[in-house]
């Protein structure tokens, strides 16, 4: 994927999360290179405009979110069925990473289908 700016990243981003399935996660270095940018600025757009859609399928690459997000995320990632680590506080990313060409498949699907790279 080449990279994008502007709106259409967030877009992109905010796609690309709403399409990991339930119980799974990625890393924002996972989504940075579905759709082509940086981890560092996924996560900077999950801070700002990641509220509506599925934020605690985006972890680090470790399985952790930030420590002010992890009370919110807990209780959707019990109720998907998400694995955690036994002390619960991360995903357990050996068993709950999404497969990523799968997501890879239905994000570029998505993009095709709206035509103009944006959803």
């Amino acid at each position: 994927m080449g990279r994008v700016d502007g709106e259409e990243l967030i877009d992109r981003v905010l796609l690309a999360a709403d399409l990991v399935p339930r119980g799974r996660v990625v890393s924002y270095g996972d989504l940075a290179e579905l759709v082509g940018t940086t981890a560092r600025m996924v996560g900077r757009i999950m801070a700002r405009h990641g509220h509506d859609v599925c934020w605690w399928r985006v972890v680090n690459a470790s399985g952790h979110l930030p420590p002010a997000l992890l009370g919110r995320a807990a209780p959707h990632w019990a109720e998907e069925g998400t694995r955690r680590n036994a002390a619960g506080t991360a995903c357990r990313m050996s068993v709950a990473l999404a497969d990523l060409a799968a997501l890879g498949e239905r994000y570029r699907g998505e993009l095709a289908a709206a035509g103009d790279g944006t959803r």
